[in-house]
């Protein structure tokens, strides 16, 4: 088998068990699961960078393109993660305004 198969074939499998993945977990638990894969999907960009250092042919397009999506998976995570704990941040009291006037 051919080092360009082994590698697609690590790339469809990983789908395919990423897909599995996701679609067990409740709704409930999306915001941690979020945070972790954000944390791992650091560590798979760095890997591809590794590989892509290392690489020729078609391997090299693989790792480039499993660079692009794990940095925009990555960034994305982590916005979509800000946004879902702003929801959760309390908000200051509004000010009353003054009766009678200002100064």
């Amino acid at each position: 088998m051919s080092n360009d198969v082994t590698w697609l074939t690590y790339i469809v499998l990983s789908v395919f068990v990423g897909i599995e993945v996701i679609s067990k977990v409740s709704s409930t638990l999306h915001t941690p699961l979020m945070s972790g894969a954000n944390a791992i999907h650091g560590i798979i960009l760095l890997g591809a960078i590794l590989v892509a250092g290392s690489a020729d042919g078609f391997a090299l397009v693989v790792a480039l393109v499993a660079i692009v999506l794990a940095a925009i998976n990555m960034v994305g995570g982590f916005v979509v993660t800000d946004r879902m704990l702003q929801m959760f941040t309390r908000k200051p009291p509004a000010r009353k305004p003054v009766e009678g006037g200002g100064a």
